[in-house]
């Protein structure tokens, strides 16, 4: 198991790997119920971490730098 220290240092993409890999493992159906609960403990902290990420990132996004600096609500171009 990846311990907390390790998953926070993590990157988006590195999170969604380990957690696919985990479900991969938990799908397959063959481990143990404390291995299997451990797993599910992790995913669970994994996709909170991905989720977290994204939020921050959605944040960023919110606001767009102009060129001069200013810091100006995002609103995409509508075509």
């Amino acid at each position: 198991m990846t311990d907390v220290k390790k998953n926070e240092n993590m990157t988006f993409e590195e999170a969604m790997k380990k957690l696919e890999e985990i479900v991969e493992k938990l799908e397959e159906g063959n481990v143990p119920l404390e291995e299997a609960i451990a797993f599910f403990q992790e995913g669970m902290k994994l996709s909170k971490l991905c989720h977290d990420k994204l939020q921050h990132v959605e944040k960023q996004l919110e606001y767009m730098l102009r060129e001069d600096g200013e810091l100006v609500p995002f609103s995409p171009e509508e075509e």
